[in-house]
């Protein structure tokens, strides 16, 4: 009896033993997963100094700064004069303000515990920050939906996966770089909801949910692929009291606490993007009293009731939607929505949102550059989902359906695309290592007994294989994503590098160099007129009004813009005197070969100014060759060749050599000599032009003395 109770005790603690080994097996392995994510994301701390990247970041560094130093009432009561002149902007009501928020508490979190560190590192370094955490989110969210094994290669692919690092790289300090952890957190919190129907696990899933409407206007998507998931499971008979539970706490508690953000007022319940979850949640009550009337009538008086109910409830139902939205109690849908539904909507009706290089379709190879392994694993995951079907599995292929049409129709939901390629990717591996891992023991232990499946006689060899071969993919995968990483997403955008022929790396800081110049060298009060993508970097770095940045939410205010950049100089004249303009300020790659100059945007400003009523003058194809071509050289349009965009560029540049064995004026992006190249500016006079010529800023003149 003894040595039976001891021997029991010994293989008690070595199932203890083991399984305290298989909990440090995974918790190094997260943990190597959450440091590779942040270390990944570094790259371009390590190869340029420690900067903010891209356009909309340095709007957010600027309020968050200002949030730092002023405090929240402050913040949110701001009227921001020196955007939008002379509208300017309410900047409170006009964001989502969870990034600087976030920011903000961990600034004075760190002040507090005596660890100083300016804002703007902060700011750089708080988008690889939350890609430590989502890697840990995307671990429970995957080990909800299957278990484990997958969670861990879940974890594994989203720390280094292209997709995902391109917003979260240090200094790329925008709302996504927290919003996909948030969404995961959500999506987590809901899986767990359903599963067990706990008021506690709906309440913090409303909370993260909260979080992501304070983060990002991604929102949307959430609230509406929730009722969806909700809807399906009523139609497929898996509504139960759980869910019912869990989606009535999520809606209320998350729709109020939504309401709170006054970006987002009440357009949770009068916006036609959020009526879905209004109508799921109404079906929620109608189904649940239903099963409560069944169980106290006769088949046959439910059937009439029921009938009649449905009737009453629906004709009810579509008549107050109708006449809500005849009166504008709720509002269309916007066009960005319109543009997700039809990818031509926004290219034939709203030109500003189609200009916007994110809002472009996606090409395949962009799926492969920035998924890789995963676009082929994608659909094994759906399948082993398909083989396991529970009400989290139908929650996850409803997610990766629906991401992968919309990231198709717009590049920038790439993002939304690949947590949800990596899940199905992990658990595709998961799956597949554990059914030939097993195969291998199987084999293992026939090999001791030497006994041998006929059935199958090869086991040992195939598993082995799959094994081999599994191992491989996911080494190839790694070293495309560190390439990808290093290559593509590792330079900020305002500070430009290139290779010189022996090899060496040059620098192009001129970005940089015209705002400081602006910054110091132009009265404070002056008004800077530009393309409105460099309207939040000038604000920043420069310290100057500007009249259009990267809010486009003004179309007319854009296209004035447009139409003084496609005019003639005297008409530009006039428009620049209307709107108070001092500087004008034009990005110009023709001698330093960069390639996303305001030439290669010309046309959408073309659009864009002919898209109203003011602009009806500007056509399109004025600006082409009688052939239909769009060109800079002495074959192109002369209404081209002789507007204000065109000469601010070229000026000058008519007698520059940029290439040997090339004429003078020959522009390197077009590889084209230039048509236009003997002609002086009237109403603007060169103020600044940085080293490469990449930004070049004129002074607009005064009006001339005229005697009495």
């Amino acid at each position: 009896m003894t040595m039976a109770h001891g021997g029991y005790k010994k293989q008690w603690l070595l199932r203890m033993s083991h399984e305290k080994q298989d909990t440090l097996l995974k918790l190094m392995i997260l943990t190597i997963a959450a440091i590779l994510s942040f270390s990944t994301r570094l790259f371009s701390v390590l190869r340029f100094e420690s900067v903010i990247h891209e356009f909309d970041p340095y709007f957010n560094y600027r309020t968050t700064r200002f949030l730092t130093e002023e405090g929240f009432y402050n913040f949110h009561n701001w009227f921001d004069d020196r955007a939008w002149y002379p509208l300017g902007r309410i900047i409170g009501g006009t964001i989502y303000p969870g990034l600087m928020v976030t920011s903000a508490v961990i600034y004075h979190f760190m002040h507090f515990v005596n660890l100083t560190i300016d804002i703007r590192n902060v700011c750089v370094f708080l988008a690889p920050l939350f890609s430590s955490l989502t890697t840990l989110v995307t671990y429970l969210f995957t080990k909800e939906l299957m278990d484990v094994g997958a969670g861990l290669v879940a974890a594994a692919m989203i720390s280094i996966v292209p997709g995902y690092i391109s917003r979260s790289v240090a200094g790329s300090y925008d709302n996504e770089g927290i919003a996909i952890f948030c969404m995961l957190l959500t999506y987590a919190m809901w899986i767990r909801s359903v599963k067990t129907g706990s008021v506690f696990w709906s309440v913090i899933c409303a909370l993260s949910y909260f979080y992501m409407v304070s983060s990002w206007g991604g929102y949307v998507f959430l609230i509406n692929l929730i009722p969806l998931h909700v809807l399906v499971l009523m139609l497929t008979g898996r509504f139960s009291h759980r869910v019912y539970v869990a989606y009535s706490t999520v809606y209320c508690l998350g729709t109020i606490l939504s309401m709170q953000i006054s970006f987002v007022g009440f357009q949770p319940v009068q916006s036609s993007e959020h009526m879905a979850a209004l109508g799921v949640f109404g079906l929620c009550q109608i189904h649940v009293f239903v099963d409560y009337v069944r169980s106290k009538l006769t088949h046959d008086q439910f059937t009439i009731l029921f009938r009649s109910l449905i009737l009453l409830a629906g004709t009810l139902g579509l008549s107050v939607f109708g006449i809500a939205t005849a009166l504008g109690k709720i509002s269309p849908w916007t066009g960005r929505f319109y543009s997700l539904l039809d990818p031509s909507y926004a290219k034939n009706n709203i030109p500003i949102i189609a200009s916007v290089s994110e809002h472009q379709p996606t090409t395949w190879s962009s799926f492969y550059f920035d998924l890789q392994l995963l676009v082929f694993l994608f659909p094994a995951g759906l399948y082993f989902c398909f083989k396991k079907l529970t009400d989290a599995n139908i929650f996850i292929i409803m997610y990766g359906v629906t991401s992968i049409y919309f990231a198709g129709v717009m590049v920038r939901l790439m993002l939304v695309l690949a947590p949800v390629m990596c899940i199905l990717s992990g658990i595709a591996v998961s799956a597949t290592l554990t059914t030939f891992m097993k195969n291998l023991d199987v084999s293992r232990r026939e090999k001791k007994s030497k006994r041998r499946d006929t059935n199958y006689p090869i086991k040992n060899e195939v598993a082995t294989g799959v094994v081999i071969m599994m191992t491989l993919f996911l080494l190839t995968y790694t070293f495309h994503c560190t390439w990808v990483t290093s290559e593509a997403y590792s330079s900020p955008s305002i500070v430009l590098a290139a290779r010189a022929s022996d090899g060496g790396r040059i620098i192009f800081d001129d970005f940089r160099e015209a705002y400081y110049w602006l910054r110091h060298n132009t009265p404070e009060d002056s008004k800077v007129m530009s393309w409105w993508d460099y309207g939040y970097q000038i604000t920043a770095m420069a310290n100057r009004t500007i009249l259009v940045d990267n809010n486009t939410w003004n179309n007319t205010h854009i296209s004035r813009v447009g139409q003084a950049m496609a005019s003639t100089e005297d008409k530009a004249y006039e428009i620049m005197r209307e709107l108070d303009v001092n500087y004008v300020l034009v990005i110009f790659g023709g001698l330093a070969g960069y390639s996303s100059d305001d030439i290669n945007k010309f046309l959408w400003m073309v659009r864009i100014g002919g898209s109203t009523d003011r602009g009806q003058h500007i056509k399109e194809h004025d600006y082409y060759t009688p052939q239909g071509e769009f060109k800079i050289d002495k074959d192109g349009s002369q209404v081209l060749l002789n507007c204000l965009m065109y000469k601010m560029c070229y000026y000058r540049f008519g007698s520059v050599y940029t290439e040997a064995g090339k004429p003078t004026g020959y522009d390197r992006v077009r590889n084209t000599e230039i048509g236009n190249k003997d002609f002086e500016l009237d109403v603007l006079e060169e103020a600044y032009t940085t080293e490469h010529w990449l930004v070049r800023i004129y002074k607009v003149k005064d009006l001339e003395n005229r005697g009495i």
